[in-house]
């Protein structure tokens, strides 16, 4: 990491379930939480725990230069809603195979 930005991922403590027009797209005891300076605390839900069959993917990647470069996937009605790193830099490796909404119900 740079100078003045951090990242760290810990499990998480909690039960996370995603929902989006009243449907349950994920829920997940084994989340991790990601927190980057700068960004809200962020879930990333292990593909196994995600309806990835709701999902359809979309043509979006972005890159940051301390995760990768992400894949995103869209609902009919929310576009780029989901994203993943499928090859994470090293130092965030824990997050491959994990998913992340940017709307969750933390419940």
């Amino acid at each position: 990491m740079t100078e003045g930005h951090t990242i760290t991922i810990e499990p998480g403590d909690r039960h996370i379930r995603v929902m989006h027009g009243g449907q349950v797209l994920a829920q997940s005891d084994r989340a991790l939480v990601l927190r980057e300076t700068g960004c809200p605390p962020r879930y990333y839900i292990p593909a196994e725990d995600v309806r990835l069959d709701l999902l359809t993917p979309s043509g979006t990647h972005t890159h940051c230069p301390f995760k990768g470069t992400a894949s995103y996937w869209s609902l009919p009605d929310a576009a780029d809603l989901v994203w993943a790193y499928p090859d994470p830099k090293p130092e965030v490796a824990a997050i491959k195979d994990h998913l992340c909404f940017y709307d969750v119900d933390v419940s």
